[in-house]
């Protein structure tokens, strides 16, 4: 297709995106509440902008080829984060480009991290969008694009497996693409209006459960409030986020397999859905029994309840709170910011490496080590009863080295700019696992709002690379890539 071509098509997606501003800027019109200018200005330019865009190389259509579908990929999620920080530059008082860039970039990664204090003055309609956001970018913009687009003219294969989380892409549930992201789609939709109505059953009023479901079923983790949900304390809607995070975190293709079975089998005996609830409970009891065995918690039932919230949401990559468990002994937190750099399943809203990619790395030590004591053994790699192929495990192994060497240099970066070496390390790992909150100046009390210029770069360089998996984004700059 070539990068004119490429163009043409990131134009039509962004005039696209435009139109997702109509929601906030019809909220702030009816009711009034200061934001109208921001997005209305907002959805002109960056329509303005994506019209032009595509009018320049509207003569460059056919198939997208392999690196077109990277090329794509990595430019539209660099410049819609620039068009969703328009309406905050422009709302949001006292907020730079830098800081504006960083807070939509949290919210279209769906990582949950924040620059800003005061949320619960901010005007609605600002909030509305930032969570608004999140469920977009929850499940992709591309694959959105390659679902109810099809007008774009370019076949989609090449998006969605550059858009879709995991080394197991070539898996379709449906004959053509389109349909396959079209189910996907359609069970997203059809959990968050199941999570919207759960929260206003358990006490929610209307507008908080539609931005709560946003940020919930994405796993993004933003709020409305700066208490998060320790804002209303309850344990009854502390559950439906506990629930719905549970789901959201497992692959949302087996619940499209589960209703074409007629049949729970397909999610009840898929070994990443089990590893995942099974790491999740286990995860609970620890940290619930260390807060009660160190006296940081009175009782089980506290203690159960707290665990239960917190490592949900931090292994899910969700990032809700409603305690500051930066207080919490060191083994509780550590433990579930690790979890959430793997807990979550390929195909799910999640961050992070995976699960299935965990699972597939344990085997392939568990078979070197069966090959050290039986050198000619054949001993395939097995998961779910089939057998993986080399060229899977080659690029899960390619994947966990390039993610080592990009989180050991993004941390040297920030330890390099000033950053004491918890704040770095988790700010770094919660960033590249879209996890959002870490520890030390970036944990949950507190936000990322005191990093310099340089280090909320960093991290909005991070948030983006774990966003599209490494190597969909490091590909680009190799010159392999450029060459004919």
């Amino acid at each position: 297709m070539g990068a004119l071509g490429v163009v043409a098509l990131v134009g039509r997606i962004v005039a696209a995106f435009s139109l997702l501003m109509l929601l906030p800027l019809a909220f702030a019109l009816v009711t009034g509440d200061g934001a109208e200018s921001a997005f209305g200005a907002g959805f002109g330019i960056t329509l303005g902008a994506g019209l032009a865009l595509g009018l320049a190389a509207r003569r460059f259509r056919r198939e997208l080829q392999p690196r077109d579908g990277f090329l794509l990929v990595g430019l539209t999620w660099g410049l819609l984060p620039l068009a969703g920080a328009l309406p905050l530059l422009l709302a949001v008082p006292g907020i730079d480009f830098t800081r504006a860039c960083f807070e939509a970039v949290s919210g279209l990664t769906a990582t949950g991290a924040t620059v800003l204090s005061g949320l619960d003055k901010l005007p609605a309609s600002v909030n509305l969008w930032r969570c608004f956001m999140m469920w977009v970018g929850g499940l992709g913009i591309i694959i959105l694009a390659v679902a109810v687009l099809p007008l774009l003219g370019v076949g989609g294969t090449q998006l969605f497996k550059t858009e879709t989380t995991g080394p197991l892409k070539d898996q379709k549930l449906t004959p053509r693409i389109a349909d396959t992201a079209r189910a996907i789609w359609s069970t997203y939709a059809l959990l968050s209006l199941a999570c919207m109505l759960a929260y206003r059953a358990a006490g929610m009023e209307w507008l908080d459960a539609f931005m709560h479901m946003n940020a919930t079923v994405s796993l993004g983790g933003f709020s409305s409030h700066d208490a998060s949900f320790g804002y209303w304390n309850s344990a009854a809607i502390e559950s439906v986020a506990i629930l719905f995070m549970l789901l959201a975190g497992v692959n949302l293709t087996l619940y499209f397999a589960a209703w074409r079975a007629r049949s729970p089998r397909p999610l009840l005996r898929n070994p990443e859905a089990q590893a995942f609830v099974g790491a999740l409970l286990g995860a609970t009891l620890l940290v619930a029994g260390d807060l009660v065995a160190k006296g940081t918690v009175a009782d089980w039932a506290a203690a159960l309840r707290q665990a239960a919230f917190h490592v949900v949401s931090v292994a899910t990559t969700t990032g809700f709170a409603t305690h500051d468990y930066a207080q919490w002994p060191l083994f509780a937190p550590f433990l579930m910011i690790l979890l959430g750099c793997f807990a979550t399943c390929a195909g799910s809203t999640g961050g992070g490496i995976k699960m299935v990619r965990m699972l597939l790395l344990l085997k392939q030590a568990r078979r070197e080590m069966v090959r050290i004591v039986h050198p000619n053994v054949v001993n395939p790699v097995v998961l779910g009863g089939r057998a993986v192929g080399e060229r899977v495990m080659q690029s899960v192994i390619a994947f966990m080295m390039a993610y080592g060497a990009t989180l050991v240099t993004l941390t040297m970066l920030l330890l390099f700019s000033g950053l004491d070496a918890v704040t770095a390390f988790t700010a770094v790992v919660a960033c590249l696992n879209n996890i959002g909150p870490g520890l030390g100046e970036v944990g949950p009390a507190v936000n990322y709002g005191g990093l310099g210029g340089l280090q909320t770069w960093v991290c909005i360089v991070a948030m983006l690379l774990g966003r599209l998996e490494l190597l969909a984004v490091l590909v680009l700059f190799t010159p392999q890539f450029w060459r004919r």
